[in-house]
């Protein structure tokens, strides 16, 4: 059998065999969304053309047209103003999750006293935030730390407002203050949703050859060329990978999928829901789509 394996690999390129390998491991994946997922997800998109209504007979489906996105569009008054501010959080964290996580990558890259701990510490907002850790909102452990944060907010406010005033004093241009000042007032939220970015990041940073490094330093580059002339480009690709991540990991946990969910399961209007539910997701599927198009442009990939 592995003779005959080794025999129908040989006799592909190499490109065929990464494209064979590629769907074997995306394979489990396809074969899951078959068997789960496409039958409710087709169901989903019945129900956002329909009016359910419960009765003793059971539930009844009617036909209704756009009634659903109309009324999610133009009716329902916290859908338009919670998609829009969705959207735009993303537009603002995406690109700071990115950049922050390929920094610590680098910088955990190297090779100190404590590496593998400081690894695990910034690994470990990933695991908190699975799970039956979800579950423990409402307990008295995490209000403390929610009312902790609450009261370092003054300053935190004091520290943008002073980095703020020594940039602007520097001459940096006022939309960038802004946008600066911002993410250090959200530093937890971009640290939390960065461990998994980071690990990409870092086994990305891991699998380039150190002959690359010695050639370079051999030629007399400083450790900043050594990382926009090589460790930059190699790690390309995986900025791709993440910044598709990050979009659509900010997108599904956000004041817009409680306010779908809350829709669906507490006022039972799962047509309504329904229709939200794939507005979103064509939402998203534009923002993936161009975001998508416009940096895999600039992507390098090393063969």
């Amino acid at each position: 059998m592995k003779s005959l394996t080794k025999l129908v690999m040989k006799q592909r390129t190499y490109a065929e065999q990464k494209a064979l390998w590629g769907f074997a491991y995306v394979l489990p994946w396809l074969l899951g969304f078959i068997f789960f997922f496409f039958i409710p997800l087709l169901t989903s998109l019945r129900y956002s053309f329909s009016s359910i209504t419960a009765n003793a007979q059971g539930i009844t489906v009617s036909f209704i047209g756009w009634a659903n996105y109309l009324e999610a569009l133009t009716v329902n008054t916290s859908f338009n103003r919670t998609l829009t501010e969705s959207i735009v959080n993303m537009v603002v964290n995406v690109p700071l999750i990115v950049i922050f996580s390929l920094f610590l990558a680098v910088l955990l890259n190297q090779k100190f006293i404590g590496r593998a701990v400081a690894r695990s510490i910034f690994f470990l907002p990933v695991i908190l935030a699975s799970g039956i850790i979800m579950t423990l909102e409402s307990t008295s452990l995490v209000q403390a730390v929610n009312e902790q944060n609450a009261g370092s907010g003054f300053m935190n406010a004091f520290g943008s407002f002073e980095l703020a005033r020594m940039m602007l004093q520097a001459g940096v241009n006022e939309n960038i203050v802004l946008y600066l000042t911002g993410a250090v007032d959200r530093i937890y939220q971009i640290v939390s949703q960065s461990g998994v970015q980071i690990l990409i990041f870092l086994a990305g940073i891991q699998t380039i050859s150190p002959q690359l490094y010695e050639a370079s330093k051999m030629e007399g580059a400083t450790g900043y060329e050594a990382f926009w002339k090589i460790t930059f480009p190699m790690v390309s690709p995986l900025i791709l990978v993440n910044m598709i991540y990050t979009i659509i990991d900010s997108f599904s946990r956000n004041a817009l999928t409680d306010l779908i969910r809350e829709t669906g399961f507490s006022k039972f209007n799962f047509g309504l829901s329904s229709a939200m539910a794939w507005i979103y997701f064509l939402a998203i599927t534009v923002i993936l789509l161009i975001s998508t198009y416009f940096v895999s442009r600039k992507v390098f990939y090393h063969e």
